[in-house]
């Protein structure tokens, strides 16, 4: 059964830049699209970015113009990138699959869920 592994997080402080990676166990996904979701404490799980197996790109409203997202088709991984991370970023980040290779932003329509990472903004 294939999993998602995230690595990257932490303690960061604002202004700063960090960056997520997360790698599928097995080939299963490597022509769906893969995103990052955050939830806050007391938030619903938002999305954050996802790309295609094509490349094609969508950010969240959120972090629109903070973020960069790359993937590796070859793995398949991605890696997100945020950068002037701010107080309001703290969340845990889960990583997302699915079969499908277009991307989509509601949470409801992927297939497989990394564990989760911790990411802590300190002002």
């Amino acid at each position: 059964q294939a999993r998602l592994v995230e690595s990257g997080g932490g303690v960061v402080q604002a202004g700063d830049s960090l960056t997520l990676s997360c790698e599928a166990s097995a080939l299963t996904y490597r022509n769906g699209a893969m995103g990052w979701f955050r939830q806050a404490p007391g938030r619903e799980r938002e999305f954050v970015a996802g790309i295609s197996w094509t490349q094609v790109v969508h950010y969240g409203e959120s972090v629109r113009g903070r973020c960069t997202i790359a993937r590796d088709n070859a793995k398949p991984s991605i890696r997100l990138r945020m950068d002037s991370v701010k107080p309001e970023d703290t969340a845990v980040y889960y990583c997302a699959a699915r079969s499908s290779g277009l991307v989509n932003d509601e949470e409801k329509y992927y297939d497989i869920w990394g564990a989760g990472i911790q990411v802590t903004v300190s002002s």
